[in-house]
């Protein structure tokens, strides 16, 4: 299915050699791409034909061409073949080469030889792509099959899974693969049973099927398994390759449905429903049971044929026998059904009401009708109990409400049950005797209802909405308002209630409608729902606020990223300069720094949530805040084609007290907006002048940062320190982001007692004056803070050995050199598992120190450091130092827990390194 073109490049080779290799046909399904050159090149990195290879031949003649050869093999692209053809005499130089060395073929060669070579080589190319064809189909099936796939050795370590089986365990395949049962499902040790099964599959070399339920975290999963034998190249098994199907669902459903067809059963056979089937003339019953039986008052069937059974039982009501066999006519067509309540008469004198449905059906040919009976008695004495319950209601609305009048819908005659006799209200005059409904609600409305409500009260008092309101409901409530005209006009709510009155239908359509003062309650409701509202919206802003300040940190973070990337570029692009590289590492180092802060900031954000955030206060020089923050935003202001000023040649480079940090965090800020907010060719600067009327002891400065942007309008102006605000214009609609906010920037300046004033003129431009009082440093702070520019560890550590347990190449790298420069010994493994199986070997009493990183394959730092502690020799005292890209004080926790005398957040800081070695072998 594969193509492949393969360039081959001769080097030094003769016009009859080459002619045998552009002679060989290329091997389906590759295509040949033949390149030459006389001689090997004087900077064989430059040769692009060379380096781009699949494959290089290369004839060396003498010894001359070995440097060259070996730096071709450096700059050969991975996975291209590097063969040299030489004599026997420069055998020995080439194979020090090694594996960079594909082949050496012995020169000269004869043309049939030299072409058996050729041919033998491009095989294996072919075989080689051919496997990984076949290796990418294996995994490519494998894992989109939504069975788990493993693959074990004979000892049950699983050598590989497919993703359905890391998805199903919830750990990745690094996790997983070469590890055994009881780690990846979660339990104490491995499963006998498993075992036993790929023992037997591996002893018998039979396929075994079989169920197994696994703890996967708090779940537990049900699979159906089969498991096949693996074999080595010479026969015998090497291990086991295992399918499982998650039947865990499938199970579920079947015990669902066993369950539910055992409660169907159990309601089948419980529930007391009467089914009764009888022939269509009357004359013969085909069935019944006893719950029909029981409700139509016999003991057995014979009992009912005795009492002279015709369509209906003697024991129904006489009146209602006559209404059933009319019902029961009028189903002419298979599948007729009607229902019907009738009565029961017992033999002691009571009636059973019961609720039947007939139905007509045909079977075999034959028509019968199939009858079902319910007895309702209970439901009836329901009915009969909710009335009393209305009656009730409406005698509880003569107490409790102001007015309650009973009306006639049919008729709209009324009688007042109830009505309050306070001449404030004015009641009595409207409702007083038997009044008409339309009447007096019609008075009512006109004389006592606010304004505002007069039209919907009407509408819902009409006797037609009523009638359709009752219909569906048994009670109707309305909300509305009253105008207290002797209280000025003043505003009460009031309810208006309607329930229906005896059996609705049967005695007529009768109402009560009841008003009563529901003022107090609607206002104290309304109250918490402005509460509750208010509540809402503190907590939509801290919610909004959480999401500004993420996006506010990315925003400060690329800032210094950007220089970093910059100036390590530079660095490379003049790595020959050693002046101008010192000058980018200072500033990326500069810039680093800064990072950090900020990322250690982020770490703390639930300070900053809580409003506990506070100023880290320590000697610094405004003067060199001030040009730092040039290096960091020059590059960007370069690559937006905008001329930057820093200024800050006014102001003495005395030393003060302040938060360096915060101090940065403000001008980023207000200086990233400017250039952000400046088309290319405008201008920012950053002007630091001294200011008057500074105590004594102290410096006054006034900081301006000024742009020729888009400026923001009048409106805008008067909330632009309001969280999340920004100007809304067509201009700035494609910008994202709002920086660290101007919220937040004036909030940071209040901190440190200052002030912020903005001025800015739309279409102009803007500009931000930032004042500061700072305390002067006195010598003896100077002298308390000071620290030496590098701190070196004591001459007495020098020639400690060291072991340096980290996964990560580069890690290794800058820990192995920072250590060897200060004069450590220093031996490494590369995950926790390595590192005790050295401290486990004699010779382990060497070592005075373990670094140790946290997060590794195979057995991580933690695992490791309780390894250590637990061997029987001295070396389990040995300190151990974490040092580690976790760096919460969880973390730091987890470390000391596990045996760890202390913890050192990546990425390194060499001065607290050399401290915290110091402390700990002192």
């Amino acid at each position: 299915m594969y193509h492949s073109l393969l360039h081959l490049h001769l080097v030094g080779l003769d016009a009859a050699l080459t002619s045998i290799v552009e002679e060989i046909a290329p091997l389906d399904p590759f295509t040949h791409r033949i390149t030459s050159a006389p001689a090997l090149a004087a900077d064989p990195a430059a040769d692009a034909l060379a380096v781009q290879a699949d494959g290089l031949i290369v004839r060396v003649t003498d010894a001359a061409g070995i440097p060259a050869v070996r730096e071709l093999a450096a700059a050969r692209k991975p996975g291209a073949d590097l063969i040299a053809l030489a004599p026997r005499e420069l055998a020995e130089d080439l194979l020090a080469l090694g594996d960079d060395l594909a082949d050496l073929w012995p020169d000269p060669l004869s043309p049939a030889e030299f072409s058996f070579r050729i041919s033998r080589w491009l095989r294996a190319r072919k075989d080689a792509a051919d496997a990984w064809q076949t290796a990418q189909y294996l995994e490519a099936t494998i894992n989109s099959i939504p069975c788990l796939i493993w693959y074990k050795t004979a000892d049950g370590v699983h050598e590989k899974v497919n993703d359905s089986f890391c998805e199903t365990v919830g750990k990745t395949k690094q996790q997983v693969q070469g590890q055994r049962h009881a780690y990846i499902w979660d339990v104490e040790e491995d499963d006998p049973a498993c075992i036993e099964s790929e023992r037997i599959v591996m002893e018998t070399e039979r396929t075994c099927v079989s169920e197994e339920c696994v703890q996967t975290g708090s779940d537990t999963r049900l699979l159906t398994t089969y498991k096949s034998p693996l074999y080595n190249p010479d026969g015998t098994v090497m291990g086991t390759v295992g399918v499982g199907i998650d039947i865990t669902q499938e199970r579920a459903y079947e015990s669902s449905l066993i369950e539910k067809t055992r409660t169907l059963e159990t309601i089948f056979t419980t529930m007391e429903c009467g089914v009764l089937t009888h022939s269509i003339d009357g004359s013969r019953i085909l069935g019944i049971n006893q719950a029909a039986l029981n409700i139509l008052g016999y003991d057995t069937e014979e009992e009912l044929i005795a009492g002279g059974f015709d369509m209906v039982a003697a024991s129904v009501v006489a009146e209602d026998r006559q209404m059933l066999r009319e019902l029961i006519g009028t189903l002419t067509h298979i599948g007729d059904s009607v229902s019907a309540e009738y009565r029961v008469e017992r033999p002691d004198g009571s009636d059973v009401h019961v609720m039947g449905n007939i139905k007509l059906v045909e079977k075999d040919g034959e028509r019968y009708f199939q009858r079902f009976l319910l007895d309702i008695t209970e439901q009836k004495h329901e009915e009969e109990l909710k009335e009393q319950r209305q009656g009730e209601l409406i005698r509880a609305l003569s107490e409790d409400y102001l007015v309650v009048c009973a009306y006639d819908l049919d008729t709209g005659e009324g009688e007042t049950l109830r009505v309050s006799t306070d001449p404030a209200l004015g009641l009595a005059d409207v409702f007083t005797g038997h009044p008409d409904l339309l009447e007096s609600t019609r008075r009512y409305i006109s004389t006592r209802v606010h304004e505002a409500d007069r039209t919907m009260l009407a509408d819902v008092l009409d006797p037609a909405s009523i009638l359709a309101g009752l219909e569906k409901h048994d009670r109707l409530d309305t909300l509305y308002r009253t105008a207290r005209t002797d209280r000025g006009g003043e505003t009460e709510y009031r309810q208006a209630t309607i329930v229906r009155a005896g059996t609705w239908g049967a005695d007529g359509r009768r109402i009560v409608l009841g008003l009563r003062n529901v003022d107090h309650q609607i206002r104290e409701e309304l109250q918490q729902k402005t509460l509750l509202e208010e509540a809402l919206i503190r907590a939509n802003r801290a919610s909004e606020a959480k999401s500004a300040f993420l996006t506010n940190m990315s925003h400060d973070i690329r800032t210094p990223m950007n220089a970093i990337v910059g100036f390590t570029t530079l660095a490379a692009n003049h790595i020959d300069q050693r002046e101008r590289v010192e000058e980018y590492l200072g500033k990326i180092q500069t810039s680093s720094h800064h990072l950090l802060n900020l990322i250690n900031d982020i770490l703390d954000m639930s300070r900053i949530e809580s409003g506990k955030a506070s100023l880290d206060e320590g000697i610094a020089s405004l003067h060199e805040i001030v040009d730092n923050l040039r290096v960091i935003l020059q590059p960007e202001a370069d690559a937006n084609g905008l001329r930057l000023t820093v200024d800050a040649g006014a102001i003495d480079d005395v030393p003060v007290i302040c938060d360096k940090l915060k101090i940065n965090q403000i001008f980023l800020n207000l200086l990233g907006n400017a250039l952000k907010f400046t088309e290319a060719g405008g201008t920012v600067s950053l002007t630091a002048a001294p200011a008057p009327g500074a105590p004594a002891g102290s410096r006054r400065y006034r900081l301006v940062v000024q742009d020729t942007g888009i400026g923001m309008s009048p409106d805008f102006l008067g909330h632009i320190f309001d969280p999340f605000e920004r100007e809304r214009t067509s201009t700035i609609s494609g910008i994202q982001g709002t920086g660290l906010g101007m919220a937040i920037t004036k909030n940071l300046v209040d901190m440190m007692g200052g002030t912020i004033e903005v001025e800015s003129t739309l279409g102009e431009g803007s500009r931000f004056t930032v004042t500061l009082t700072l305390r002067e440093a006195d010598a003896a702070a100077e002298e308390a803070t000071a620290a030496p520019a590098h701190v070196m560890p004591s001459e007495a550590l020098k020639g400690c050995r060291v072991l340096l347990v980290d996964d990560n190449l580069l890690n290794r790298e800058i820990a192995l050199t920072l250590l060897e420069d200060a004069g450590f010994e220093v031996e490494c493994a590369f995950d926790g598992q390595m590192a005790v199986d050295m401290m486990s070997e004699p010779g382990a009493e060497r070592f005075q120190l373990v670094l140790m990183d946290i997060q590794m394959p195979v057995m991580n730092g933690y695992e490791a450091a309780r390894a250590i502690r637990a061997l029987p020799t001295a070396v389990a005292e040995v300190p151990i130092l974490a040092i580690t890209a976790d760096a919460f004080d969880t973390d730091r926790q987890k470390a000391l827990d596990a045996g760890m005398d202390g913890h050192l957040p990546k990425p390194i800081e060499i001065d607290k390194l050399f401290a915290a070695l110091d402390a700990l072998l002192a």
